[in-house]
């Protein structure tokens, strides 16, 4: 089988494509899916370089997103059936292959109205940002969600899912094809974070009050200025974060703002069930449609 290989920690180079991956089958519970597209995501990047708090064994093929057709099922699956479009939740065995092997309960039927290289961009960047908007900040129509840092994968997600639950989404971007990108998906103004006084303009369009919700891609560069931009009550979702960075606790203080950190793998198994109905619901539906970069 084909497939891309790690065989030690560090950079893009130790990226290998091979010809000779293990040749995966299914055991009782186990669903094997053909690969048809990957997701890649800044955590695989982590995980690759060695820095990141879990380690795979070495070898090992990265990946835990991906869209594909069941190939073959084990016994007592039931929910998906040999020919199924479907998308995946995590693998056991990786997604930069041409098959993958997973828990029966980490594949899931894709609309039709999604394509395979959409379906591949909705584990990680959509449960993600439900987790942060829903379950950590427990968002609220009517109110104002700002994603700071909106023109990636999780940012598009929280984006679409802010307005689809009737909130008023602000974001943020760092180019002009990132500012269209994020109006695509549904934000009623964006901003450009390289641009002096974005942070005036922000709360001019809150009409001084700030953001009731603030979705945070990189905390080391911008939990100050995100503390300037919340509401009073308001809450901040650290989703990202590369460094250090020091903040006046004062500024919770005067607000009563709350930060919270949001991490994807602390979630239980019934907010996990809770986040794959509700994102299913909307690829169904129409109102959630992955944006995949071109």
């Amino acid at each position: 089988m084909r497939g891309i290989r790690v065989l030690s920690f560090g950079g893009p180079e130790v990226l290998k494509l091979v010809s000779d991956a293990p040749v995966l089958s299914v055991s009782s519970g186990q669903v094997l899916v053909q690969i048809k597209a990957a997701g890649v995501n800044p955590v695989d990047t982590y995980i690759r370089s060695g820095t990141y708090a879990r380690k795979p064994a070495l070898p090992y093929t990265p990946g835990s997103d991906g869209a594909g057709v069941v190939h073959s099922v084990g016994e007592g699956v039931k929910q998906v059936k040999e020919g199924d479009r479907v998308y995946i939740c995590g693998s056991l065995t990786g997604t930069y292959a041409e098959f993958a092997l997973c828990n029966a309960s980490s594949v899931h039927s894709m609309p039709d109205n999604v394509s395979f290289s959409q379906g591949a961009a909705i584990y990680v960047p959509y449960f993600t940002a439900y987790r942060a908007l829903f379950q950590r900040l427990h968002a609220k129509a009517g109110e104002t969600v700002l994603v700071h840092g909106a023109s990636g994968g999780v940012g598009l997600a929280a984006v679409q899912l802010a307005k689809a639950y009737g909130m008023k989404v602000l974001g943020t971007a760092g180019t002009a094809e990132g500012e269209k990108v994020v109006k695509q998906a549904g934000a009623s103004q964006v901003f450009n974070h390289r641009h002096d006084g974005y942070i005036q303009n922000i709360l001019d369009a809150t009409g001084g009050h700030g953001a009731d919700v603030i979705v945070e891609m990189l905390a080391n560069v911008s939990l100050t200025k995100d503390l300037q931009l919340v509401a009073n009550k308001g809450r901040i979702g650290v989703v990202g974060n590369r460094g250090t960075i020091e903040i006046n606790p004062r500024d919770t203080m005067a607000k009563e703002s709350s930060i919270v950190g949001v991490m994807l793998g602390q979630a239980s198994e019934g907010e996990r069930q809770e986040m794959i109905s509700a994102i299913t619901a909307g690829l169904q539906a129409g109102f959630l449609s992955p944006i995949v970069w071109t």
